[in-house]
């Protein structure tokens, strides 16, 4: 059963097809203070969220649990932390740019790292965006509406 949060409703709903954004996040702060700014802006209906890089994977190629996904229909972006259990997302996001289906999602790294290789690595793999995490609540907030409002609202991606 494949559920994600329906932002309008607040709630969950099954509709997996139509996903607008994937965040992949093991944090489950950071999980519901994005949720919450992307609710509280009206940036997104629905929102995919995976804990670890092994099911953003799964989601994105519609294998294991998501094996009856449509793969044709892609989130609109993917949220994508880096330090995550399983598969990092270095290699999350290495897999999605070698594959010719998933190559043209916009990819935003938001992540903890402050790391210069990981910053340099993600430009090399074709990530659209590196955010490093704000620690501060406010600032935090401010990033994940930003996020939604240039993504999902100005900018253009191919069909």
């Amino acid at each position: 059963m494949i559920v994600h949060h329906d932002l309008r409703k607040g709630e969950n709903t099954m509709a997996a097809n139509e996903v607008e954004i994937l965040l992949v996040e093991d944090n489950p702060d950071d999980i519901q203070l994005t949720l919450r700014e992307l609710r509280r802006h009206h940036f997104a209906n629905r929102v995919q969220v995976v804990r670890d890089g092994a099911e953003a994977l799964e989601f994105i190629f519609a294998t294991g649990p998501y094996g009856k996904r449509d793969i044709n229909h892609q989130p609109k972006m993917i949220l994508l932390d880096l330090k995550l259990p399983k598969v990092d997302g270095l290699e999350v996001l290495h897999k999605l740019k070698i594959d010719e289906g998933t190559r043209s999602i916009p990819v935003v790294v938001l992540t903890s790292s402050k790391e210069e290789l990981d910053l340099v690595k993600s430009y090399k793999l074709g990530v659209s965006n590196f955010i490093a995490k704000p620690l501060d609540f406010d600032k935090f907030a401010n990033v994940a509406s930003g996020l939604g409002f240039y993504w999902l609202l100005l900018n253009r991606s191919p069909q």
